[in-house]
């Protein structure tokens, strides 16, 4: 799988976590792979070890948010372009490898297609707020 095929995944098992209780993550990612298929097992592995260290910096990376997003709180936000969100900020701090501009890139990419009309530059104008 290429890196954004990677990024994909992960943004999607994100936003399938909203809609359930947190002790079910493991149930959910093990269903999550089972849909992605073939992937490699390297690339299943990255994916299982991202997501969980994401799900637990929630706290902080959503405190993140809330401090650059004006009038919005991650209560109020959708859930897609919440989840983008959460993946891109966890990229931005926590993965020195990535740039902070690809991980905003991607971001406004994966918005484009999952979001709504505005995701896009929603997503884009909090995370600018955060460089």
């Amino acid at each position: 799988m290429s890196r954004r095929e990677i990024r994909e995944q992960i943004f999607k098992i994100l936003f399938r976590a909203e809609f359930y209780e947190k002790d079910e993550l493991e149930e959910q990612l093990s269903l999550s792979l089972q849909e992605i298929g073939e992937a490699r097992e390297q690339d299943s592995a990255y994916i299982v070890a991202k997501v969980r260290d994401i799900c637990g910096h929630l706290e902080e990376t959503d405190g993140l948010i809330n401090a650059s997003a004006e009038k919005w709180k991650t209560s109020r936000m959708a859930k897609a372009e919440l989840a983008i969100i959460r993946l891109a900020v966890y990229e931005m701090k926590c993965e020195e490898e990535i740039p902070v501009s690809v991980a905003i890139n991607e971001a406004v990419e994966l918005a484009k297609v999952y979001g709504s009309d505005h995701g896009a530059g929603f997503v884009n104008g909090v995370l600018a707020k955060m460089v």
